[in-house]
């Protein structure tokens, strides 16, 4: 009897050291998950494309194929295209360069921009492109300004005094106004009219200062195209292209439901036949151990009606 209850004991501490590991091995992913070459996606966000670049010792099987979230939109798997790579593979391509000069001179610029320039795409495609002279642009990237002190003299002879209520306190220069700053007097020579002598007359000399304030190009951008044709051989390898359609997410505005009538949130899902498997053995185990126990109890009602005779 006490070894059919030490048989029940360890059935039942199996059972729930294994309802742990069921659990798990239902998100174990027995394939090597892939990732992709390269990414493109169209310009409406409606369809994304993934390109898998496998060896043959890659198991295509580890392409994620699940659904995603990505800038609005929810991506469905649509389609898994299987592409077998040419040997040699080539395309003419264009590659617009951007880049800043001081100066707009025609000069300057092409010093900046070689003839030539080595180049590799996104999908692993590389080759030598030329600059197309036609393409060159030049525009200014932005202004600044400055502001510097001016100054302008005036002078204001034949005056019966030094006094500054002859001279102009403001004039203009330039389209722009000059505050009187500093006057100088000079003597004028004394002669005669007529017999009479004159008194002495003076001449003023006025200094006008202001500030002038002028802007300026800060820079230039300068954009120009590069064209050639680009190549790649493939080596061995297969191309899996991944097509995901996207559709926009629905933005749902939360229901204007007041404290006593709000529904309770709906619980998580849950693997329910998992769970059963363990629960299903734990039932075992204790009907196991209840059918010891009623067998116990009756050898031991048994053995007391004996010794009564």
């Amino acid at each position: 009897m006490k070894r059919l209850i030490a048989v029940c004991a360890l059935a039942l501490t199996l059972t729930m050291a294994l309802a742990p590991a069921a659990h798990a091995a239902e998100w174990a992913d027995p394939s090597q998950v892939c990732y992709p070459t390269s990414v493109t996606q169209n310009e409406d966000g409606t369809e994304i494309r993934k390109f898998y670049d496998l060896s043959p010792e890659d198991d295509p099987t580890g392409i994620p194929r699940s659904d995603f979230q990505q800038d609005g939109y929810h991506y469905t798997l649509v389609d898994l295209l299987k592409q077998e790579l040419p040997e040699h593979e080539s395309r003419q391509h264009t590659e617009t360069v951007t880049l800043e000069s001081k100066n707009k001179d025609m000069a300057s610029v092409l010093a900046l921009l070689p003839q030539e320039k080595e180049f590799i795409t996104e999908d692993g495609l590389a080759g030598t492109l030329t600059l197309r002279l036609d393409t060159v642009n030049v525009e200014v990237s932005g202004y600044g300004s400055s502001t510097k002190q001016v100054s302008a003299t005036r002078s204001y002879p034949n005056l019966a005094g030094q006094d500054t209520q002859y001279i102009p306190k403001t004039i203009q220069d330039g389209g722009r106004t000059l505050t009187l700053q500093d006057v100088s007097w000079q003597t004028d020579n004394t002669g005669s009219l007529d017999g009479y002598a004159l008194g002495d007359r003076y001449t003023a000399v006025a200094t006008y200062t202001g500030s002038a304030t002028s802007s300026y190009v800060k820079g230039y951008t300068v954009t120009a195209d590069y064209t050639g044709t680009v190549s790649r051989i493939a080596l061995n390898k297969t191309r899996y292209v991944a097509i995901f359609e996207g559709t926009p997410l629905q933005s749902v505005e939360p229901a204007d439901v007041s404290p006593d009538t709000t529904e309770p949130a709906p619980a998580a899902s849950f693997n329910w036949p998992l769970l059963l498997v363990p629960l299903g053995l734990i039932a075992a185990a204790g009907g196991g151990i209840g059918i010891a126990l009623f067998l116990k109890r009756r050898n031991e009602l048994a053995e007391g009606g004996d010794g009564n005779e």
